[in-house]
């Protein structure tokens, strides 16, 4: 269901931010800071393990890192290589899914998911697995860092609708919103995008997809399962809460 969201939604992906080029600029400032502060200077090489369309991959080659981008949807993860190929940024790609990434990967000084993958997985089992093999294919002494929703599984409407906006581009108007079916604690999304090319011609796009609406300090035990140590918590630092965890020096 992931895999199928994010492959018909790639085309479109970039229009769900006002300004695709400005916030990655922005989020790589942001997880530089993040990214030296917990680990120092050192942190040389990155698996953007949920790296969509690319926007933290780009955000982080562009600010020096060597940045391998894996997702579990090849349409993505060839967006990911041409938007790094029309940047001039040497971005290796690959496609993995979470649950597997060691198979396909060997160690990293940091693994990065941001942008509230992980609740793709729908239950406990399978983030601790997914989280199991960050650790694997992460450097003694190297770290994870996590950005998620931070979501409130309290009692509340069955259904919600959450606008993203307006956007312009390619001489069409777009506008852009998610709903939400509750089954707490999960739910099902559905991301619409009008698309208005002028005159009579409008088309419908909707892109359905399932979240685990898992609480962060939840994650933050997982993580601590799975053999990350020093794991916090940081808001404040990005547009969404992070978690970041390090794998202990003396594991082998």
């Amino acid at each position: 269901m992931s895999r199928d969201f994010y492959d018909r939604l790639a085309p479109f992906y970039h229009l769900i931010f006002e300004d695709w080029d400005a916030s990655i600029a922005r989020q790589g400032g942001q997880l530089e800071a993040i990214i030296r502060g917990e680990w120092g200077p050192d942190v040389r090489t990155v698996l953007d393990a949920a790296a969509g369309i690319g926007t933290q991959a780009l955000a982080l080659a562009a600010r020096g890192f060597q940045v391998t981008a894996s997702d579990l949807s090849p349409v993505a993860v060839e967006r990911a290589g041409l938007e790094a190929r029309q940047r001039g940024l040497a971005v290796g790609t690959s496609v993995a899914d979470l649950r597997h990434l060691s198979q396909s990967h060997g160690r990293f000084d940091l693994v990065l998911a941001c942008d509230n993958a992980l609740p793709h997985l729908l239950n406990d089992g399978e983030l601790l697995q997914a989280l199991r093999e960050c650790w694997r294919c992460t450097e003694p002494g190297g770290g994870c860092l996590i950005s998620v929703r931070d979501y409130d599984v309290s009692e509340g409407p069955a259904s919600e609708v959450r606008p993203y906006g307006v956007r312009h581009a390619d001489g069409k108007t777009f506008v852009l919103f998610q709903v939400w079916q509750w089954d707490r604690p999960h739910y099902d999304l559905a991301l619409c995008i009008m698309e208005d090319g002028g005159e009579e011609e409008c088309r419908t796009h909707v892109f359905r997809t399932r979240y685990y609406a898992v609480p962060v300090g939840r994650l933050a035990e997982l993580m601590r399962e799975a053999g990350f140590d020093r794991v916090r918590r940081l808001d404040g630092a990005y547009f969404q809460p992070v978690l970041v965890g390090t794998r202990p020096v003396d594991t082998a």
